[in-house]
């Protein structure tokens, strides 16, 4: 009896979603990358680009099977998957589903940078020279800028980047 496949996410590092993406389907193994289109941040370009809907994070369907989250994770570019201290733990499949009518609607999709971060609340910063970097939201500063407080070494220093960098982390992802 074949094992049943499950979605799980996969932490990519960071601004390679893209590449573990094709590599993933290169080795037969079905993935999906939400993506939304944002207007380029560059001065000198008015183009719609596609981003990716959560920064970082792709999904891949895999049986829980060691070897067969080892095939993924060999990938050039995959971190982790996500998961707990028993291991990785699976996407809700209706989840997927809903994310794949969300991102085939050809409507823009509004994420986290849209929506008020509360205190506390996992975030990661998109761009700029700490890009991929995870921590916790900690204060609106004005004037487009926040403050995100970051773990390093068991310490935490406050770093201010502009709001727009900065998107949550979503719940079922954190």
């Amino acid at each position: 009896m074949m094992e049943e496949l499950k979605w799980f996410a996969l932490l990519t590092r960071s601004n390679f979603e893209q590449t573990v993406h094709t590599n993933i389907v290169k080795k037969k193994i079905e993935a999906f990358l939400p993506t939304t289109k944002r207007k380029s941040r560059r001065k000198d370009r008015n183009l719609m680009i596609k981003i990716p809907l959560f920064p970082g994070y792709i999904f891949v369907k895999s049986t829980v099977d060691p070897s067969d989250q080892l095939n993924i994770l060999k990938t050039i570019g995959a971190v982790r998957l996500l998961g707990n201290q028993s291991g990785p733990v699976p996407v809700p499949q209706s989840q997927v589903e809903s994310l794949k009518i969300l991102t085939n609607a050809n409507m823009d999709l509004i994420t986290g940078i849209n929506i008020r971060i509360k205190k506390g609340e996992p975030v990661m910063i998109l761009e700029g020279p700490m890009a991929g970097i995870k921590g916790e939201f900690s204060r609106y500063k004005g004037k487009g800028r926040v403050v995100i407080k970051i773990e390093v070494l068991g310490q935490y220093a406050g770093v201010e980047v502009e709001e727009d960098n900065v998107e949550k982390v979503p719940d079922f992802l954190a």
